[in-house]
């Protein structure tokens, strides 16, 4: 946590998948509901891996959400920003390794950024890509951009592990 200001600030936890967004993001929602801070936590509707109404990481940590829906234009926090931390966690990346927004968007515009990388399934490097899967081969280069998955259809990767089918 950073020190309060009257102002409020953006904080984006963001990486690649497997790379602890979502741990983070729970450890600091604990840390603020022991404190007896107010929070609000909100998530798409297109996420339904760990339950409808849950964020939860990939060990089965959750903590219960308010889900909008991400065509409304919630995420532009940056203009309803009053006083209030504001903490968003989720990937910058897309499978193809190009920018996914809002999150690069919220990440020019945020006071503080924690960038995340795990650990390439590959080679052990460290890992910045988020590589898709289908039936265990690279996902093709023209696939659509969002598929909501867990281990079943990604894993993550290093920049030279990272591949696109485009046969």
């Amino acid at each position: 946590m950073h020190e309060i200001t009257n102002s409020g600030w953006i904080e984006v936890i963001t990486g690649c998948m497997f790379s602890g967004k979502t741990e983070e993001l729970l450890r600091r929602l604990r840390r603020a509901e022991i404190a007896g801070q107010d929070v609000a936590v909100f998530k798409p509707s297109l996420d339904d891996r760990y339950g409808e109404e849950t964020v939860g990481s990939h060990d089965g940590r959750q903590w219960e959400a308010t889900v909008v829906d991400p065509e409304e234009h919630v995420w532009d926090v940056a203009d309803e920003l009053n006083g209030e931390e504001i903490v968003v966690s989720g990937t910058d990346q897309t499978f193809r390794g190009e920018p996914f927004e809002p999150l690069p968007r919220l990440v020019s515009l945020a006071e503080y950024v924690d960038k995340y990388q795990a650990i390439c399934s590959q080679c052990g490097e460290p890992a910045t890509r988020n590589q898709r899967l289908i039936d265990g081969e690279p996902a093709h280069v023209d696939d659509p951009t969002i598929m909501v998955g867990a281990t079943e259809s990604y894993e993550a990767r290093c920049r030279n592990c990272h591949t696109l089918r485009t046969d």
